[in-house]
């Protein structure tokens, strides 16, 4: 893995990120409707208008995604590992699994802000975001087990990281005809997007993309320097060098 990837990744990362602000408040469009009759400007009825809350939006989704890419690479690794016994799929699957906690924070904390706009509730039990909350607790406890279940926590914890995969799926697709919550597919969010906002959305993604892939790529560098170092000083005690 070249020592350069991450720092490049971070440098578009940064850019992008400043490139997508400037695009999300200056070329997308405020959604809004006129009342001619009131004489001011409200909230669109029955078309998800929000005003200025409507540009979380750029952030909760491409944040949700990225949540969903670092599980599925967390559980793959994880297969790898438990498959193989190679450390090295076990320090990718710990590198994801920590991004992906970051990732799911603000994808809860986004979600329940535009929640409090759009449906008056900063949480609803919905399915979906009931079985988000539980992806992102199994996420945390794979981080708890890792530090405090001993010589048999990489197995368990990877464990948990394949049963976190398996659930993503239906987190995608699990809502309701009756759910607040938008559906997937088709009939989401981000096909129906208006041609307006494409260009500010995938500018977002490819952003928050970048900011994964080095992130991960620099707690995996870190994760095999920590394994080196324990394995070097176990080495030392074998010896005798290091008591």
């Amino acid at each position: 893995m070249s020592r350069y990837a991450a720092p490049l990744f971070a440098l578009l990362g940064a850019i992008g990120f400043a490139v997508t602000i400037w695009m999300i408040f200056t070329d997308t469009p405020l959604q809004f409707s006129w009342q001619p009759n009131e004489r001011h400007v409200v909230l669109a009825t029955g078309s998800g208008s929000l005003f200025f809350n409507q540009k979380i939006f750029f952030w909760h989704v491409p944040h949700a995604i990225m949540l969903f890419l670092a599980v599925g690479v967390a559980g793959v690794s994880s297969i790898g590992f438990l498959t193989k016994r190679n450390p090295k799929w076990d320090d990718v699957a710990l590198a994801s699994v920590e991004v992906a906690v970051a990732f799911g924070a603000v994808t809860l904390l986004t979600g329940m802000i535009w929640a409090k706009a759009a449906w008056g509730h900063w949480w609803i039990w919905e399915k979906r975001l009931t079985m988000s909350l539980l992806l992102w607790m199994t996420l945390v406890g794979y981080t708890i087990v890792r530090r405090f279940a001993g010589a048999s926590g990489e197995r368990i914890a990877a464990a948990m990281a394949v049963f976190a995969m398996i659930g993503v799926p239906f987190i995608y697709t699990m809502v309701g005809a009756g759910d607040n919550h938008p559906q997937a597919g088709s009939e989401g969010n981000v096909a129906t997007l208006n041609a307006d906002m494409r260009p500010a959305f995938w500018s977002s993604m490819v952003t928050f993309l970048c900011w994964f892939l080095a992130l991960v790529i620099t707690r995996v560098q870190s994760a095999r320097m920590q394994r080196e170092v324990r394995e070097l000083r176990e080495k030392g005690l074998d010896a005798g060098v290091l008591e």
